[in-house]
């Protein structure tokens, strides 16, 4: 019970701490500055429990949240910005198990200062660094059945505090929706983040986006167009890597001032390029002269990213500008479901050439099977159909796993005879040999499965991420340069090679396990330190998408 300081967890929590340098601890004598100022809350389970109650300096009233509910929060209003070096917590009966204390300049960019998953309640006296206007508890997860309540929250500082520095990410562009690194849509209760100040993690990520971007990123044949060249595949531009791009480009907004006008490209490349077959879809390939080649069909890993990122952009710029998004988004959306998904089996096949006559028509693939894009699908057309869609891919990923990986988790490349018994490939159905095993399309499914389970907190997506975490945690003995490239799906190593493509996605997977915090850290030191080259376009892109997830910076629309 009570009596703890951040310095003095340990083992006990995650101690987050100050999110940028150079703001000056203050004395453990700084006054008291919460007492009676303005706050608010998410809830309250009824009258006499007030949010004021938390700050009115009585321990006999307090605040309490609606009962059974996650997350939820109380959050004081200073008046003006604070140099803040201690919080005090004096918890009720109903405690947080997990919370977060976060300070802000303005009450919507938040900044963590202190993190625990291991909360028992009583009074939590926490020594900490920080500076804001406002600061807020926030409880992703309930000790008791009951809600979140506290009888006291003091905070203490000093005035003429200064807002954190921006020289992790720039100032954000007026009008955005969700400026990279605010954190505005909280993951699950009980979601692992890698050690550290969120400062640190952003800053990480902001580097190495840059340096994706200029490896990457290309304004070539019309300087109108964006492109990601994607160097190592099996043409120049392929709609997978067009799709990274929207997807990527669109998160960073706030930390690239250039972001709308680049993702603007993206969106003209997309019209530009149409799929023969289904016109409302992006033809997957094209060569150095910017036409599209092998047909000009498409591809749907392509089509799910590219429709995803066209919803972000309207959630982040809206959609009044030179494109509309929204309706662009819908449209897309709409022609996936005419033809990319199969309708007799509900899942989605490789691409609007596999038709009724084509051999591929029961086959799916798995790094093609995002659960939370199905949810932005649904949220953005009210067609309760893609909740239908989620539903089967997510029940296949439990049969797979159940039938051909019972001890792994693993999931192969593609998925055969989905109209009957599915079932892996024994060889080459589309691409190579390995089509049945754990290879260079399934490697992305922890990441694809595990950013739905952080973000929805679903019950089948945490269970299959969670397979694959214990796994890997196992078999690689908690060493991230144990991974190779490729498995059996009985975790036979096929390969002797290394890639970040194979490595990164676990990092998801282990954000989803309470008991992966170290693992968790080891691949995230893991990412931060390996280089990438001008040829490594897919290893990297899969690797800047898997930090923006477990930073804490993954976002559904």
């Amino acid at each position: 019970m009570g009596g703890r300081t951040a310095a003095a967890l340990g083992a006990g929590g995650l101690v987050l701490g100050l999110l940028v340098a150079g703001v000056t601890s203050a004395s453990a004598a700084d006054p008291l500055v919460s007492q009676g100022k303005a706050v608010t809350a998410s809830s309250v389970e009824g009258a006499g429990f007030e949010a004021g109650k938390a700050v009115d300096g009585s321990s006999s009233t307090r605040w309490a949240s609606a009962e059974g509910h996650d997350p939820e929060w109380l959050r004081v209003d200073l008046g003006s910005t604070y140099a803040i070096s201690r919080v005090r917590l004096n918890w009720e009966a109903a405690y947080a198990r997990s919370y977060r204390v976060q300070t802000s300049p303005d009450g919507s960019a938040w900044t963590d200062v202190y993190s625990t998953s291991t909360g028992d309640g009583g009074i939590d006296d926490l020594t900490l660094s920080g500076s804001g206007r406002y600061v807020r508890v926030y409880g992703t997860a309930r000790g008791t059945a009951y809600g979140y309540s506290l009888w006291e929250l003091e905070v203490y500082g000093v005035g003429g505090g200064t807002p954190p520095p921006t020289t992790t990410t720039p100032p954000p562009p007026s009008g955005l929706g969700y400026p990279f690194g605010s954190r505005q849509q909280p993951y699950a209760a009980g979601i692992l983040r890698p050690s550290g100040s969120t400062s640190t993690l952003d800053a990480a990520v902001v580097d190495y986006y840059q340096r994706w971007k200029a490896a990457f990123v290309r304004h070539n044949c019309d300087s109108a167009w964006s492109q990601v060249l994607a160097a190592d595949a099996d043409h120049t531009y392929v709609a997978e890597a067009q799709g990274y791009g929207m997807v990527v480009v669109a998160t960073m907004a706030g930390a690239d001032p250039d972001a709308k006008k680049i993702f603007d490209g993206f969106v003209k490349w997309k019209i530009d390029h149409p799929s023969s077959i289904d016109p409302d879809l992006m033809a997957a390939e094209q060569g150095d002269d910017c036409r599209s080649t092998s047909g000009g069909d498409a591809a749907t890993d392509g089509d799910m990213d590219v429709a995803y990122g066209l919803l972000l952009a309207d959630r982040q710029w809206g959609s009044a500008g030179t494109y509309n998004y929204k309706q662009l988004a819908i449209k897309h959306i709409n022609a996936i479901k005419r033809s990319e998904i199969n309708p007799s089996t509900q899942l989605l096949r490789p691409g609007d050439w596999a038709t009724s006559g084509d051999p591929r028509y029961y086959v799916t693939r798995s790094s093609d099977w995002m659960a939370d894009h199905f949810r932005a699908f649904r949220k953005a057309t009210g067609d309760s159909a893609w909740d239908t869609v989620r539903t089967a891919h997510q029940n296949l990923v439990k049969t797979m796993q159940q039938n051909y990986a019972p001890g792994t988790g693993l999931l192969p490349d593609f998925v055969e005879q989905t109209n009957s018994t599915p079932r892996p490939p024994s060889g080459k159905v589309l691409e190579d040999v390995n089509d049945g095993k754990y290879w260079w399309n399934a490697c992305r499914t922890p990441w694809r499965i595990g950013a739905d389970a952080a973000t929805s907190g679903d019950a089948t997506s945490l269970a299959a991420a969670r397979k694959v975490d214990a796994w890997a945690k196992a078999k690689f003995g908690g060493n991230p340069d144990n991974i190779r490239v490729g498995y059996q799906l009985d975790g036979t190593q096929l390969s002797s090679d290394v890639s970040e493509a194979y490595t990164a996605p676990f990092a998801v997977a282990a954000t989803t396990d309470p008991g992966s915090q170290a693992w968790l850290d080891a691949l995230w030191t893991k990412m931060v330190q390996t280089p990438f080259g001008g040829k490594d376009y897919f290893a990297s892109s899969i690797q800047l998408q898997v930090m923006i997830t477990v930073s804490g910076n993954h976002w559904v629309p």
